[in-house]
């Protein structure tokens, strides 16, 4: 028998015992997954150091992306995106190719998000965007987009998203995030890296880093096939 209350008119009843005994499997199930990402994460903590990486040089412009003449662009290295004292360093790769006009809209959303939470990231690690796209163009896109608070990176002249396994050509771009870890003055090695791969045998990648994904997994009808905009009117 099912228990009724009344609240400003309308009369709500209990959940009925089937779903009662359906979300107790649920939550069993969704304590399990967090002891599972709990593990993993322990194991990625774990990883020995990787390869040793050059000191790759990098376009950059002033954090006022208006400010977007040639003359203010200069070069950054791999090194000097670490902070004094602080040796980790997250690096987000933006699916542009050099000859795209628009960055990929999933990449897009991802980094959306990265913006609004990039100046916490940063508080504890170092935390950049690099994209293959020549800077001036990134930029273009990055005002557009109103990632005010990201630091952003062309690869443009470098082979650095190849040597990452991130890109099979100048126009074939991967989406993934890579660590990096210093150690010493001039010592960088490669700590992890993880891609969103298409293949159903893979992972889901990088969708743990983005809220949207997991919001939609909240819905009875699931993510469905949903793919995003660049921009929504």
């Amino acid at each position: 028998m099912t228990t009724a209350t009344k609240t400003d008119g309308m009369t709500s009843s209990k959940p009925s015992a089937q779903y009662e005994q359906a979300r107790t499997e649920l939550l069993k199930a969704e304590i399990a997954l967090k002891e599972q990402v709990e593990r993993v994460a322990a194991m990625r903590r774990s990883l020995p150091l990787g390869r040793r990486v050059k000191d790759y040089v990098f376009r950059e412009g002033a954090p006022d992306l208006t400010v977007n003449s040639p003359s203010s662009f200069f070069e950054t290295r791999l090194s000097e995106l670490f902070r004094p004292g602080n040796d980790t360093l997250i690096v987000d790769y933006l699916m542009f190719a050099p000859d795209a006009d628009r960055a990929c809209p999933m990449c897009s959303m991802w980094a959306d998000g990265y913006n609004a939470v990039a100046q916490h990231v940063n508080d504890k690690t170092n935390f950049v965007l690099v994209a293959r796209a020549e800077i001036g163009k990134l930029r273009d896109w990055a005002r557009a987009r109103g990632w005010t608070k990201l630091r952003l990176l062309s690869s443009h002249n470098n082979t650095f998203n190849r040597d990452m396994d991130v890109e099979e050509d100048a126009s074939s771009q991967k989406p993934g995030v890579s660590v990096f870890v210093r150690k010493g003055e001039d010592e960088i090695y490669h700590s992890y890296t993880i891609t969103a791969e298409p293949a159903p045998d893979q992972n889901r990648g990088i969708d743990p880093y983005s809220p949207v994904w997991n919001l939609f997994d909240l819905l009875p009808e699931g993510r469905e096939d949903w793919f995003p905009q660049h921009f929504y009117h």
